[in-house]
């Protein structure tokens, strides 16, 4: 060998060492910020079972956040592996928002027209399966009044700066904390996991935790509701404002215009281009929906057929009990379906069951409740079976697939599942533009999988989708606009099918989150632009199941991070990769 020839080689060796270890440095920098990022909590969990919602705790995280965001900048992410690129621009994405938590004072609203800080709390009853359980549960309803004082100062605080919430919002409000005002111990929901102790337990154990349980629900729950009762009504809901859009308090456009951001992960989209965006998308779906009330004969106008729907018997279940069955039958039907569009399945089943009775009444259709990977419950897809005359059988099977799968039971579960190159913090993430994109999706996925059988269901897919696009105009309609109720009730009710009831309960809610029903509709039609992308591109070599892997394998990420997964995806597969 050459002495110059040997020369060259060792120059490539120093050049390859050299960067690999810039690139193993690089990804230890990062893993140690995650690391310090996922254990850093800023209070003592033993202290306060139920969190810390003060001021000064807000402030410390937004100043850890930044601290963080400086050393990510310090990064050469060119130097990372992609799935270690990934995490360090979701990790800045996580970290910008706590500081613009802070900064735009969100914790000083704690509150949305169908939930509330008062109402979190009954995410915490759950069946107590062995005795460590039960005492951490005991801890959490001895902390619910520390808990409440702290929302109060922070209400209270937002009703001197005028970022309380709408006061129209509140109709009907009182049973989020009436039904847990109850006469005996055993009525209140909080104690309702206690009915059911755990076989392992001795009955000296059982007697002593009753003996608590009666002590903490009669003497802090019950009360502490009490209390929040008295707030709401003679304190609270009095000075609440009459506007309506967010752009209306100290600081909201520029609030609004973060949130628009946030939940569509861009910074390319104001107010007016999601507003064209969804004028342009009602007109689009509109054009579907005329199509099929045609070929239906039916005789009327598109307002007589909307009045058809929500009238005619033959659209709702009689009973509670019917309801579900038809749901977990279209599950069912649904999950047979999978192997053909995706290669890679959760491991966690998910059961059906009905929305409990405390929030039912706030609820517009269903939701999905999912677990950790560890826990031994299954995820539920939950299904609203009150006020039976608002739950529509033609929507029933796109709210399916939407809760369950494909939607989030299938994506929220295969992301609790990702392999230890993971991070934690990603695992827990969710971010609505590509989550409840890829529920919207999964909804027009399902004409593909056979779940409408009649016309009137594909009229429900649509009215459903109808339903997001209608969310980008009366979202930037009441929060940059100046639209009154009145005006997005009348939109709503004149291009979806939805039911009058729900109507009004999403209009509310649209004017007490603002920018999260946004994220739907923005979410799917990128993911529809990167799959019509695809299949052009890609033609015969399109592959349904690889394409949802793309979208699916590294968990929840920005909509720009799926963008440059599906084209380099593209190119892999042109490559012959």
């Amino acid at each position: 060998m050459s002495f110059l020839k040997c020369i060259s080689l060792a120059l490539i060796f120093l050049i390859t060492s050299c960067s690999s270890d810039e690139s193993n440095s690089s990804a230890e920098r990062l893993n140690s910020i995650i690391e310090r990022y996922q254990d850093y909590e800023g209070y003592d969990e033993k202290e306060y079972p139920l969190g810390v919602s003060t001021k000064e705790y807000y402030q410390t995280q937004a100043e850890f956040a930044k601290s963080k965001l400086e050393e990510l900048s310090k990064i050469d992410l060119d130097k990372l592996k992609e799935t270690d690129r990934i995490s360090a621009e979701l990790l800045k994405f996580v970290l910008q928002d706590q500081i613009d938590y802070f900064e735009f004072e969100r914790y000083l609203n704690p509150l949305l027209s169908d939930s509330g800080f008062h109402s979190s709390l009954n995410y915490h009853v759950r069946p107590l399966n062995n005795y460590s359980e039960v005492i951490e549960y005991l801890k959490e309803l001895n902390a619910i009044p520390s808990f409440v004082d702290q929302h109060f100062v922070n209400l209270r605080a937002g009703l001197e700066k005028g970022v309380s919430q709408p006061r129209v919002i509140f109709k009907g409000y009182e049973s989020t904390y009436n039904d847990h005002i109850v006469d005996g111990v055993e009525e209140s929901y909080f104690y309702s996991p206690f009915k059911n102790l755990p076989e392992s337990l001795t009955k000296s154990q059982k007697d002593s935790i009753l003996t608590a349980a009666k002590e903490v629900v009669e003497g802090k729950v019950i009360p502490q509701f009490k209390r929040i009762k008295a707030f709401f009504e003679t304190e609270y809901l009095p000075k609440t404002r009459t506007t309506l859009g967010v752009s209306d308090t100290p600081n909201g456009r520029e609030y609004y215009q973060n949130r628009i951001n946030f939940y569509t992960t861009s910074n390319q989209y104001t107010a007016d281009d999601i507003h064209q965006i969804g004028l342009k998308e009602v007109a689009r779906i509109r054009a579907q929906m005329e199509i099929i009330i045609s070929d239906l004969n039916f005789k009327g106008s598109f307002d007589d057929f909307l009045k058809f729907l929500r009238t005619d018997e033959q659209f709702y279940a009689k009973t509670p009990k019917e309801l579900l069955m038809i749901a977990r039958d279209m599950a069912k039907r649904a999950d047979e379906q999978l192997p053909r569009f995706f290669k890679t399945l959760p491991r966690k089943p998910y059961g059906v069951a009905p929305v409990p009775d405390a929030i039912a009444p706030k609820y517009t259709g269903g939701r999905y409740i999912g677990t950790s990977a560890e826990s031994t419950n299954p995820g539920y897809y939950w299904v609203n079976t009150y006020d039976l005359p608002s739950r529509t059988l033609y929507t029933l099977p796109s709210l399916t697939v939407h809760e369950a799968v494909p939607g989030h039971h299938l994506q929220g579960s295969l992301n609790n599942e990702l392999g230890d190159s993971i991070p934690q913090f990603r695992k827990n993430l969710y971010l609505s533009a590509y989550g409840e994109g890829w529920g919207l999706y999964t909804e027009f996925l399902a004409d593909e999988m056979g779940m409408y059988t009649t016309p009137y269901e594909k009229f429900g897919q649509l009215t459903y989708e109808m339903w997001r696009a209608c969310r980008l105009v009366v979202d930037t309609g009441i929060h940059a606009k100046g639209w009154t109720r009145e005006q997005v009730v009348d939109f709503m009710a004149s291009n979806t099918a939805l039911s009058l009831h729900e109507v009004n309960t999403e209009t509310d809610r649209y004017i007490s989150w603002p920018g999260q029903a946004l994220s739907y509709k923005i979410g799917e039609l990128k993911i529809r632009e990167l799959r019509k992308r695809a299949k052009k591109e890609l033609g015969s070599d399109f592959d349904i199941r690889e394409f949802h892997e793309i979208v699916l394998e590294q968990g929840t990420v920005t909509l720009a991070i799926l963008e440059n997964r599906v084209n380099i995806y593209i190119d892999r597969v042109k490559d012959g990769e």
